[in-house]
């Protein structure tokens, strides 16, 4: 009853958004950027407000899973099937991308000026520093307590994972801290229920603010983009949810019920981090094990991000058709392999998408100030994007859980 309550007010909070962000653009212009760089300061509390208990509960939710596994053999067993499920499922969506965007070849038929080249200066300036070596900075914490204080989920997962290893070896000695730890999740668990009704607030704020900052007309001049996105993501969630039915049969039905809140929020926000926590809490209740979504969720948000993978494809191959640049097949497949292996070196990274695009452009000899082509629009995307993702990690952990629960019961 509660879920459908937020259901309806997070509903209710992006139709009022849209309808509030319509009247500012087209009728007050004057005060459209005030008001959208105030109103969103809505959306900026709520995701704050998750923010700052994704470290805590990452960390105490890891430990505490791998620790109650007890048998090493079987975290390495789980965490191998959880590593070869993402990267399957991330080297589909990069394949899927591909393929859409030479098919439907948006970037050949869109007429989209190139004089706003400067908005990606910002993001360009970030990706200047992009290589193996940040790579292995961004992947081993020098700090745990700097990782937890910029939410750096990779870094706090490979610290989890050996610290929760670590005690399990322990024994009878490590009951406490188990105890403990486990007792702090369920706390940071309760608050959870607090914030999300925080939720239609800051959906409100964030779609308010981007609809009076750009208004309808966003979505004609972009239209081929837009339209050939929407497709490769309705096409990426049909496979997904296929996928999801083989191994679930029915009950897939029934995690998508649990999940909506999730989902919806994600869509809301541009945010999949900011339903983690929620997220957590909706698996268990639809009966995967709480050791199970501890271990594999923390691993699917650095690892397994199937809308942004699709997205990164697309993206770069588009800029590359709107410059008239013309990519080999070979150069095509090359990319790909590079974005497998170059995207997750930036989980956690905000407009990590971009970021890595950009990275991925001038490597290939793509104009890099292309990313401007789409950044007003990429808010609009990031929402179908992020909506995504929680679903691929949602179906991942539900399906590992199936996967180990005869396992776990003969043990």
């Amino acid at each position: 009853m509660k879920n459908n309550k937020l259901f309806v007010a997070i509903i209710v909070a992006l139709i009022l958004g849209v309808f509030a962000g319509a009247i500012t653009h087209y009728y007050y212009p004057s005060f459209q950027e005030e008001f959208s760089k105030n109103v969103k300061l809505l959306g900026t509390i709520f995701i704050r407000m998750v923010q700052m208990i994704i470290a805590p509960l990452v960390f105490s939710t890891l430990v505490v899973g791998i620790a109650k596994m007890g048998d090493l053999k079987m975290v390495g067993r789980v965490g191998a099937k959880a590593m070869a499920w993402f990267v399957t499922a991330s080297l589909i969506s990069l394949l899927l991308g591909l393929v859409l965007v030479n098919t439907l070849n948006p970037g050949k038929k869109t007429e989209i000026s190139l004089d706003q080249l400067d908005g990606a200066s910002e993001i360009i300036e970030k990706t200047q520093t992009f290589s193996l070596e940040e790579f292995v900075k961004h992947l081993v914490p020098k700090s745990i307590f700097e990782a937890m204080a910029t939410n750096e989920i990779l870094q706090i997962v490979i610290f989890s994972i050996l610290f929760g290893i670590a005690l399990a070896s322990l024994g009878r000695k490590g009951k406490l801290i188990i105890s403990s730890l486990d007792t702090l999740s369920h706390v940071i668990l309760k608050m959870v229920t607090y914030i999300m009704w925080v939720a239609p607030f800051g959906v409100f704020g964030s779609v308010a603010a981007a609809v009076a900052k750009h208004g309808f007309g966003i979505f004609e001049l972009y239209a081929h983009y837009l339209i050939a996105f929407v497709i490769g993501i309705a096409v990426l969630w049909i496979i997904l949810l296929i996928v999801g039915y083989l191994f679930l049969g029915k009950r897939l039905f029934i995690l998508l019920q649990r999940i909506k809140n999730p989902l919806l929020i994600a869509f809301s926000t541009t945010s999949s981090e900011a339903v983690f926590p929620k997220l957590v809490e909706e698996l268990e209740r639809f009966g995967c094990q709480n050791k199970i979504v501890s271990f594999t969720l923390p691993l699917g948000y650095s690892f397994n991000l199937d809308g942004s993978m699709m997205y990164m494809t697309f993206a770069s191959v588009f800029i590359a058709q709107v410059y008239g640049i013309d990519m080999s097949v070979g150069e095509q497949l090359t990319m790909l392999l590079v974005l497998m292996l170059t995207s997750k070196g930036v989980a956690g990274v905000p407009r990590a998408s971009l970021i890595v695009i950009v990275a991925t452009c001038a490597m290939f000899g793509i104009p890099p100030e292309g990313i401007a082509l789409i950044l007003p629009i990429d808010h609009f995307c990031d929402m179908a994007r992020s909506m995504t993702n929680v679903l691929g990690n949602s179906l991942a952990t539900a399906v590992i859980d199936k996967w180990e629960t005869k396992p776990i019961n003969n043990e």
